[in-house]
């Protein structure tokens, strides 16, 4: 048995963040892993995935990318790199190799079961992510049994899946990623089309993470939206990290020879059943890329920085075919493989308390969880900023939660009490 203030569950740079604030403050504490440092970058990623925030974006507490290649994408490789380095340097109380199944209400604030012990402890940190379960449709239940169903989380690369045609379900940053990829590899390629956030690569010169940093965007507060349960909704943006720092919208798959349907709305007798608001579903993201590009103009224009930057300009509404197909045949052998790009969801099925809302999403207010006390999570989309998810949104979400533990125990109120 071991009795400490807090416990940190996860490695990765949220957890260890939270662990680097922590020792500032001198709150004792221990950090669990189940694998190794990082290990969601290491075991649950495709081979060529790259970051797709720039690298001079790779910020975390006391710590910073200082390569040779600021502007360029961090590959998987790199990336677990980065985290191992900035373990070394945090050198947080770890034990690897330690999963956590459970963790319950305890007299003194909460106990983590773990498959090497247990431990109490008077807060506990949830840093184990957001994307440790595939979200897949229950429609998925209805592909006929020659479609092989997968999803990010199980593919690796192309050789891995059955020759013949892939169907792509969802055009966030995954979708137009694998699409694209599984298309250069000689499998045609069909992508459903649901909500999705349009986004340039590069805008008047400069990324549009520096624009979005710049703007505020990136970090807008979760307490200054009108509907924060909708925001943290919002599908991650068409962006991929590459060497050219190329854009990668439905524009640039069409010219490639990816073809367009509608949102997947069923699937039935050997048929996928698209909707036919294809058109109206593009339309709306480029009036969102084109507000945001509002915002950035008139930055610039309100700093007399016209000069500095490149001329503004928009870009080519998104394309769609004259009449999109309503139907696709599963059962002819053309189609034989559904990838669902269609979002992840957290993995809390070892927490056992009443902190969770009717569709099972944990009931918090800015990473503070409610009806908790000494109850925290970290790296969830949109948790207290926008760029929360982010690896650069880390740093001030766990200065936040922390300072906020740290005046809970101040106040001397036992943890886990009302």
């Amino acid at each position: 048995m071991v009795e400490t203030t807090a416990v940190v569950i996860g490695a990765g740079h949220a957890g260890l963040s939270v662990s680097y604030y922590l020792s500032a403050r001198g709150i004792d504490h221990i950090v669990l892993e189940r694998g190794e440092v990082a290990n969601t970058w290491r075991t649950e990623r495709w081979d060529s995935l790259r970051l797709l925030t720039p690298n001079w974006q790779a910020r975390l507490p006391g710590f910073a990318y200082d390569g040779d290649d600021p502007d360029g994408f961090m590959t998987m490789t790199e990336t677990v790199d980065f985290i191992a380095r900035y373990a070394r340097f945090v050198n947080p109380p770890l034990y690897t190799s330690t999963t956590v199944t459970s963790v319950r209400p305890d007299r003194i604030g909460y106990e983590v079961v773990t498959n090497n012990g247990v431990v109490y402890a008077r807060s506990v940190f949830l840093a184990s992510g957001g994307f440790n379960l595939a979200k897949v449709p229950p429609i998925a239940a209805a592909l006929p049994d020659q479609v092989r169903s997968i999803t990010p989380l199980e593919y690796r690369q192309p050789s891995d899946l059955e020759d013949g045609g892939v169907l792509v379900v969802g055009v966030s940053a995954t979708g137009v990623q694998l699409a694209e990829e599984i298309h250069r590899s000689g499998r045609p390629v069909t992508v459903s089309v649901g909500e999705h956030v349009r986004l340039p690569r590069v805008y008047r010169g400069r990324d549009i993470r520096y624009w979005m940093d710049v703007t505020e965007v990136s970090t807008e507060r979760f307490d200054e939206v009108d509907d924060i349960v909708r925001a943290r909704q919002v599908p991650s943006p068409q962006l991929v990290g590459t060497p050219e720092r190329r854009t990668l919208d439905l524009n640039a798959l069409t010219d490639q020879g990816v073809r367009m349907v509608g949102r997947l709305a069923g699937i039935k007798d050997g048929k996928a059943q698209c909707s036919g608001a294809l058109r109206n579903k593009v339309k709306r993201a480029d009036l969102k890329m084109d507000r945001l590009l509002n915002t950035i103009d008139e930055w610039i224009t309100e700093r007399d920085l016209d000069g500095r930057y490149d001329p503004p300009h928009r870009f080519e509404p998104t394309r769609v075919e004259s009449s999109p197909p309503l139907e696709l045949n599963l059962d002819n052998g053309h189609i034989r493989t559904v990838l669902w790009a269609t979002g992840y969801r957290p993995d809390y099925s070892w927490l056992h308390l009443p902190v969770f809302d009717h569709k099972g999403r944990l009931r918090h207010q800015g990473g503070v969880v409610t009806d908790s006390p000494g109850l925290y999570v970290i790296g969830l989309n949109f948790l207290r900023r926008r760029n929360s998810s982010f690896i650069s949104g880390a740093q001030a979400d766990a200065h936040d939660l922390v300072e906020h533990l740290n005046n809970h125990l101040a106040a001397r109120v036992p943890v886990g009490v009302r």
